[in-house]
């Protein structure tokens, strides 16, 4: 049974033939099926999701149709569609902080739409609730009921978003790059967890997604999207094993892989010797630009046990070397990650940014902002980390003007420079950030802390939002300006290919302590502690099982 049917769709804005945004789009999804969609960012992805659930931007002119369940939903009434989002269609967004109130609790979005609209008992509302937290992996659903939205980490919140949206039990789930922001582990479990809804109820996925393993993994079929026009569709395996049309061949060929080996010699060492010094000239002595000494961080948590996020953590990370840290959500990369910068501060342990101690604060002005400038710092969640009132540009420029002072000409071109890089162009500059996709505000949030020409970059998750041929653009940006300036790096992330294309050494995490560290290369072909082999086979590929990787 069809359970979505899009034909011809074309979608244009206000201006005439240069505004058309999708463009002839045709694609199914049948019931008990997945589907993916895949492509760059800004290529249509989203709107196409989007159109699905009839919330069409402003002044958009539509043609063709989209069929779901028999209602057109671009000549539905507003009631019609209205009802169509509430039982049969549900969505999981790109960015779980945009769909959730933040001065709400986490079991007031769970259950509101089954109190108010199906009449719903508290009680069994709350059941629900916890029924589904438990079953996307949350390790205390109960507490987490009563939690804002900010005291959950990036990847715990999507799951939240996902079991949000199977509390109606939609026939059709659309997903919108539900697990960009997950680890590998957490990512299978979702997986796990989707499938599953699919096999008891029968429900159809319209899967977007840039990670085209996780594509070819998952999805029956694929269709390949670029500038608002299926350039490739078909079997998911057989059109990423034989691509046909050119689009297709480079975003493959754009795709880090886990097995590419890491051109550059091992510089840094991670919480102890490295097991591959030996084969490699010993640098000469030298004062670690970037140094952790057992770092400890405690959280206390309502109505639950104290929470010790980070666990006795040590590094060092010599000048010019990168240092990846891997682990599931909530292993404590992230806080990890703003102890570093500065946001958070330890409660046992020291930090030292070329030999000088960061455990005393800062005292006036000036000695604020150097800390500032020496260490900065790319979020996960580029919706958070810049100001909506604002353009890019000027959130660029701000901070240009802060770490560097110049005249407004001077930063205004240095603005369109760094623009540029990340690959984004001049007409950005004057976005605000509700405008951009998810991918460009990733870029954008890149770019302003390259403004302040820091020592150190942290990188938390600083990819995990863009699509495979930005990625490889912004990762090659970030390899030149390393190499240029010196740039020490620190790169928290779940992708581990993207390790093994950035970092020379890898500290893997879990519950807030590392388990394992060394060279990248040969920790991830040979590795010793078992939760990294776990890591390791949980990363999505044809012939994929998930059983097999179940703990």
């Amino acid at each position: 049974m069809t359970l979505l049917e899009i034909s011809e769709l074309t979608i244009d804005l206000a201006g005439g033939s240069a505004s058309r945004l999708l463009d002839g789009m045709s694609l199914r999804v049948e019931a008990g099926e997945t589907v993916g969609l895949v492509g760059e960012s800004g290529s249509g992805k989203s709107l196409t999701a989007r159109t699905v659930l009839g919330l069409l931007p402003a002044g958009a002119r539509t043609g063709g149709s989209v069929l779901l369940d028999g209602t057109d939903m671009l000549r539905c009434s507003p009631g019609e569609a209205l009802a169509r989002r509430r039982g049969t269609v549900s969505m999981v967004f790109q960015d779980p902080r945009s769909g959730v109130n933040p001065v709400r609790r986490i079991g007031d979005f769970l259950t509101e739409s089954l109190r108010l609209c199906h009449g719903w008992s508290r009680p069994d509302a709350d059941k629900r609730a916890l029924d589904l937290l438990r079953s996307v992996g949350l390790p205390r659903p109960e507490s987490h009921l009563s939690q804002f939205p900010h005291e959950l980490s990036g990847g715990m919140l999507q799951r939240v978003m996902i079991a949000g949206a199977l509390t109606t039990s939609p026939r059709l789930l659309v997903c919108d790059e539900p697990t960009s922001a997950l680890d590998v582990t957490t990512q299978a479990e979702i997986i796990a967890v989707l499938r599953q809804q699919q096999e008891t109820r029968g429900m159809g996925m319209l899967f977007i997604t840039h990670d085209l393993n996780l594509a070819s993994a998952l999805c029956d079929r694929v269709y390949v999207i670029h500038a608002g026009l299926i350039v490739e569709h078909g079997n998911a395996r057989a059109v990423f094993a034989n691509p046909q049309a050119e689009y297709t061949k480079r975003l493959i060929a754009a795709t880090p892989s886990i097995t590419s080996a890491v051109a550059r010699p091992v510089l840094a060492d991670a919480n102890g010797p490295n097991p591959l010094d030996a084969r490699v000239d010993a640098p000469d002595p030298r004062t670690p630009a970037l140094e952790a000494r057992g770092l400890t961080k405690t959280y206390s948590i309502r109505g639950a046990e104290d929470l010790r996020a980070v666990d006795d953590v040590s590094f060092s990370v010599e000048g010019g070397a990168a240092l990846a840290l891997v682990g599931e959500s909530g292993s404590g990369k992230s806080t990890l990650a703003r102890m570093l910068v500065g946001l958070e501060r330890p409660d046992a342990g020291d930090i030292l940014v070329d030999g000088v101690s960061r455990s005393k604060r800062p005292g006036g002005r000036e000695e604020r902002l150097g800390r500032a400038r020496a260490v900065q710092i790319v979020f996960q969640d580029p919706y958070l980390s810049l100001d909506p009132r604002i353009s890019a540009g000027s959130a660029i420029e701000d901070a240009l003007r802060l770490h560097s002072p110049s005249r407004h000409a001077d930063a205004r071109a240095r603005v369109l420079t760094l623009l540029d890089q990340v690959g984004l162009a001049a007409k950005h500059a004057q976005a605000r950030p509700r405008t951009l996709s998810g991918g460009q505000r990733q870029r954008v949030a890149i770019a302003r802390a390259l403004a302040a020409s820091p020592e150190v970059l942290v990188l938390d998750e600083a990819t995990s939002a863009l699509d495979v041929s930005v990625q490889a653009q912004v990762l090659d940006l970030i390899d030149e300006i390393r190499h240029e300036r010196g740039l020490t790096l620190v790169f928290v992330s779940h992708d581990l290919a993207v390790v093994r294309r950035v970092c020379e050494t890898t500290a893997v995490m879990r519950q807030g302590a590392v388990v394992e560290s060394g060279a990248t290369a040969e920790l991830l072909e040979h590795p010793r502690h078992a939760y990294t082999r776990l890591l390791i086979d949980s990363i999505p590929k044809p012939g994929w099982s998930l059983d097999a990787i179940a703990r």
